[in-house]
């Protein structure tokens, strides 16, 4: 009975701690213009905004472009072709040099 109780325990904690993490995630907000919508959604899938926040304003658009298809190439992103266009457009215009 023990087990049954801790097992349930840790899985509500585990389940409390992912909520609390997203609901953190959307109190990021990026810039508003054309593509950020897309932007949030698809960087957000997979790691927190805090990484677009972090490495603006720095990166050229060649930088973004590499940052994006790495995530798609490298990391399994599945960010459709012309997403992918959308959120580097966004990034270097609103987070670029």
């Amino acid at each position: 009975m023990k087990t049954i109780y801790w097992t349930s325990l840790c899985a509500a904690s585990l389940l409390a701690a992912a909520a609390a993490a997203r609901a953190d995630e959307f109190s990021i907000k990026l810039k508003p213009g054309p593509g950020a919508e897309v932007a949030q959604a698809q960087c957000s899938a997979c790691h927190s905004l805090d990484y677009i926040l972090t490495n603006s304003p720095f990166p050229k658009r060649t930088v973004w472009d590499a940052e994006v298809n790495k995530m798609i190439k490298v990391f399994g992103a599945t960010i459709e072709p012309n997403e992918a266009k959308t959120i580097i457009d966004y990034l270097a215009k609103e987070y670029g040099s």
